[in-house]
């Protein structure tokens, strides 16, 4: 995604010259509370800056056991998308997935560090989280029940949803309070959206209740649970969508998440009474963006991201949306991407296109040439916007490297930045700024609203979200439109507003 024209330098309050320290994890912990092993945290994952030789997460193009990812620079300037799988993220067979897609003069940069730290944070956030309800002698939900469980089972379930929400909270926020104090990462008026995933295997397995009858043996299949938990927490406008097939055997989509954008009416709510500003400009009718109260400036296209610190005080929040669901048979895989692809293509069109492609491996890479040819088709005027895209096949298989290496794919783990994309490098990146361009796509369509008055703090509404509304599904995202995510270069100022 392009970056807001602001070229100022801020510095930001604080410093955080150490290493982030982190407490053994439930790398170490099984999901009853029971130790696996003596090692630490630090010899599950390894330091942060050598995160590239961790075993089966991978982060440029290529795929892995179960997903292909692949990544194309728009025409805007460096790429500011990234992407990661993380296959074995913990012990109990537990994938993490996600896409995130940067902005601002300095986008590219957040947008890596968020991808590198947040699903260490994470993993912080759920060995805390277990840590304090073991210790109020409550169980975990492992997957398998025990005969003495049957009568808790609902609620054990509903302890490990409630054990990965707060996780998912408490590390959103700790990345956010991390971008704000770093030293070397001017997070002032750039940012990054984020959409992750969780897939937690169950174990499928039967409750034989053995009962004796006039001395002979009858064997019951008395309970019987399968099936594999999906989490999901998200900011922003990148999107998740699923991939089923419903009763006649037809492949579906299931749009998993929603694009927090300014004019989805709780967030434009939240804003408005942060005193912040909606409303969308004359040339780009159908882009609400957020502004500042007392100045029409930075523009920024969501509501919810990481960075973006101008903003933090008048509405735009970094609290994620948090989902669960339970995958069944029928689910087949999940695509996550930025959205310089469903600004051109449907949730029904990346379907088609992944469930179609001639090798799994491949179905990435297809999607974004996809996207590519309809900004061409659609928008032959305007700028390409970057594409990110995980292809995530629940079924965990994948093609055969033969197949794979005729793709032209990179290896299967990837271990080191050398190894893929030069572009990935933080040192490449300091040399090349982003290109940054307005568009002037105009489409008929009214003003949004500009709001108005009281400012509470945004942290107020972060405890009151609700889970995604049936209604909100239809505030999807922008059916192509060439935009930047923030457009008015911000002056030099001080925390205090300046007297007229």
């Amino acid at each position: 995604m392009g970056g807001c024209v602001s070229t100022s330098s801020r510095s930001t309050s604080g410093s955080m010259g150490r290493r982030e320290e982190v407490s053994p994890t439930c790398c170490d912990i099984g999901f009853c509370g029971q130790k696996r092993t003596k090692r630490t945290f630090s010899d599950h994952v390894i330091a942060l800056h050598h995160l590239p030789s961790v075993p089966n997460r991978v982060f440029t193009n290529g795929k892995s056991r179960s997903s292909c990812i692949f990544t194309q620079q728009g025409r805007k300037g460096i790429n500011q998308d990234a992407m990661i799988v993380w296959e074995d993220f913990m012990p109990e067979d537990v994938t993490f997935c996600g896409v995130f897609d940067g902005h601002g003069p300095h986008g590219h940069l957040v947008a890596r560090k968020v991808r590198d730290a947040l699903p260490l944070k994470l993993l912080s956030s759920m060995d805390s989280c277990q840590s304090r309800q073991n210790g109020s002698g409550q169980t975990c939900f492992k997957g398998s029940l025990k005969a003495a469980d049957l009568e808790k089972d609902v609620s054990a379930e509903e302890r490990l949803i409630s054990l990965w929400r707060e996780a998912f909270m408490k590390s959103y926020k700790a990345m956010d309070k991390e971008l704000r104090s770093h030293p070397n990462l001017d997070c002032f008026c750039s940012g990054s959206t984020a959409v992750t995933i969780v897939k937690q295997v169950n174990e499928t397995k039967a409750l034989l209740l053995l009962i004796f009858i006039n001395c002979l043996l009858i064997l019951v299949d008395f309970y019987h649970f399968q099936g594999s938990n999906l989490f999901m927490g998200y900011i922003g406008d990148s999107r998740a969508v699923m991939g089923s097939k419903d009763n006649n055997d037809s492949m579906v989509a299931i749009q998993l998440t929603v694009d927090l954008k300014p004019d989805l009416p709780r967030e434009a709510e939240r804003i408005k009474r942060c005193k912040g500003r909606v409303f969308a400009l004359q040339d780009e009718p159908e882009v609400c963006r957020v502004w500042l109260p007392f100045d029409d400036a930075p523009g920024l296209a969501m509501a919810r991201a990481f960075g973006d610190f101008c903003l933090k005080e008048y509405g735009v929040i970094s609290m994620p949306e948090f989902s669960h669901r339970l995958l069944t048979e029928k689910d087949q895989f999940i695509v996550l991407a930025s959205d310089g692809v469903w600004d051109v293509l449907s949730n029904e069109e990346v379907v088609e296109i992944v469930s179609s492609a001639p090798s799994r491996s491949s179905a990435a890479r297809m999607l974004v040439d996809s996207a590519a040819r309809e900004w061409k088709l659609k928008y032959p005027t305007s700028k390409m916007d970057d594409c990110a895209v995980v292809c995530f096949f629940l079924d965990g298989k994948m093609d055969s490297e033969s197949d794979y290496e005729e793709q032209g794919f990179s290896s299967a783990t990837i271990q080191s930045y050398h190894s893929g994309n030069a572009g990935e490098s933080d040192d490449s990146c300091h040399r090349s700024e982003p290109s940054l361009q307005r568009n002037f796509t105009v489409r008929p369509s009214e003003e949004c609203e500009g709001f108005g008055n009281g400012r509470p703090h945004p942290e107020e509404f972060e405890g009151n979200e609700d889970t995604v509304a049936g209604e909100d599904q239809n505030w999807l995202g922008l059916e192509g439109v060439t935009r930047v995510n923030s457009l008015i270069q911000l002056p030099r100022f001080s925390e205090e507003r300046p007297n007229p």
